[in-house]
Parts: structure tokens; sequence; C-alpha cells
């Protein structure tokens, strides 16, 4: 199975809603990010579903070494 790549170094500030399923792109392949576009098909990776308890805005992590699947945990700013 292949590594994720660095989609941004920085997260994507995105509104998610309560009720509504979401795909986090795991491999930084996706022209969608930071969601799914079925890029993942080629390596062997899948997306990770999303659901949130709150309709706000949420950090979803561009870098895909966060800790904290899917959300940016500050990993991206330590990255070469």
């Amino acid at each position: 199975m292949a590594e994720a790549v660095v989609a941004q170094k920085a997260p994507y500030g995105v509104d998610l809603e309560t009720g509504k399923d979401y795909y986090w792109c795991s491999c930084g392949r996706s022209a969608k990010q930071p969601y799914c576009d079925g890029s993942h098909k080629a390596v062997g990776m899948k997306p990770m579903q999303v659901k949130v308890q709150e309709n706000k805005k949420y950090w979803m992590c561009g870098c895909k070494a966060t800790k904290n699947q899917p959300f940016c945990d500050g990993t991206h700013k330590s990255l070469p």
C-alpha cells in the first residue's frame, strides 16, 4: 500500500453539518481536497467517513500526517 502525500501544508477550513456523511481524502491525491474523489483506488488506500455532532467550521488536515484524523493537529508546522 502506498503512503499518503501532502496535499497542502495547512488545514482546510470547511463548514460541516450534522446528519451528513463526508469522506476525507486520506491519500492526499484527490483533486477535491479535503474530500475524496476516488483517487485512492489507484494506490490501495481508503477515505475516512466523517460525521459531526455540531454544525460549525472544522479544520481538516491537508498534510495527511495528523494524529487526530481527519482533523488538523498542527503536524503540518513541523514538516520539511
